[in-house]
């Protein structure tokens, strides 16, 4: 079932017996469990009727022992197991999974992994169980999260802004949501639109100075601008570390070269090829007017010599800032 789906039925207090969260991404995770936690009763029934259970302290008889219990002056009662990756002979929870308790809601939380999908646990929650799989979102997808996550609060962001907030944050959507939560209530009274300057006050990212802009700079062979960036990232290292720089710049550089060899030039082809939101395709189509493949072979050369310099190998005194310097001047020249 899908993370909207579920949602759905839960805000129409649709519950089901069990629910097994697991996968990668914990914001899907911790967002279902905690809509339950909070809503499945109400504040007069959890007394007696919630129980938190944590993995590395539970084993399956425990949690089915409280999963059986019947409710007190309520209709259902909330048994939520976190952590229960960490839960001893876990795959001995079949037995209970097969026949739940109907008046149970049984919420088990598996981060950062998934049942082996060859064993009977598996099948079983197949059949009997809301399952499921709460997946990592690749970079491409995160502006539209970001978009959606603004909308459902009736907010909004401007796409270079989006595009720092992914850059300096990555996919790591519990930090995403905590940042935009931030911007949303240090908006001025009656603002619904982050911008730059917004992003640059509350979240300490330069609008101006940042790897972005680096990467469009390099991109329209813009030197001053370039040179600018690179002097502000050498005097303010820790907060702008080269191996974080040399990551974006092969990415970019990468995609550069893809976009190439692409056939189909269109913006919407193009943007699915490199997974890139397709208003940032005209970056890539200025780069690849300016960078021929060779000289895009000898840049990825360079990253790989610079990457290998700023861990120490042939490279004794050099710092990091005068090497990304360095690689900036012998990418433009």
């Amino acid at each position: 079932m899908t993370y909207e789906k579920i949602l759905a039925d839960l805000h129409n207090k649709s519950f089901h017996p069990v629910y097994f969260l697991a996968g990668d991404e914990p914001y899907f995770i911790d967002h279902i469990s905690d809509f339950i936690e909070k809503n499945a009763l109400s504040e007069s029934e959890k007394s007696f009727n919630q129980l938190i259970l944590y993995g590395k302290d539970s084993d399956a008889a425990a949690v089915t022992n409280a999963a059986k219990r019947f409710p007190m002056m309520a209709s259902h009662q909330v048994v939520m197991v976190k952590e229960a990756q960490m839960m001893r002979n876990i795959e001995d929870l079949v037995y209970y999974i097969d026949n739940p308790q109907p008046t149970t809601i049984l919420v088990i939380n598996y981060k950062y992994k998934t049942p082996d999908k060859r064993k009977k646990l598996y099948l079983s929650l197949q059949k009997n169980a809301v399952y499921f799989e709460s997946k990592k979102l690749y970079e491409d997808k995160i502006p539209a999260w970001i978009s959606n996550y603004l909308e459902a609060r009736k907010y909004s962001i401007d796409e270079n802004s989006c595009m720092l907030l992914v850059e300096f944050l990555g996919n790591d959507l519990g930090k995403i949501a905590n940042e935009l939560n931030k911007l949303m209530i240090t908006l001025p009274e009656g603002e619904k639109r982050i911008n730059s300057l917004h992003v640059e006050k509350n979240v300490g990212i330069s609008k101006d100075y940042n790897n972005f802009e680096l990467n469009k700079a390099l991109g329209q062979k813009n030197i001053l601008k370039a040179n600018r960036i690179v002097n502000y990232f050498s005097k303010n290292q820790k907060d702008n570390p080269m191996v974080l720089t040399m990551g974006i710049l092969y990415s970019f550089f990468s995609k550069v070269m893809v976009y190439h060899f692409l056939k189909d030039k269109s913006r919407k082809h193009a943007a699915s090829k490199l997974k890139v939101n397709p208003f940032f395709i005209s970056d890539y189509e200025v780069a690849a007017r300016n960078y021929p493949p060779a000289k895009l072979y000898e840049i990825m050369g360079l990253l790989r010599e610079y990457d290998l310099k700023s861990k120490g190998y042939k490279n004794v005194s050099t710092d990091n800032g005068e090497l990304l310097k360095e690689l900036v001047y012998r990418i433009l020249h």
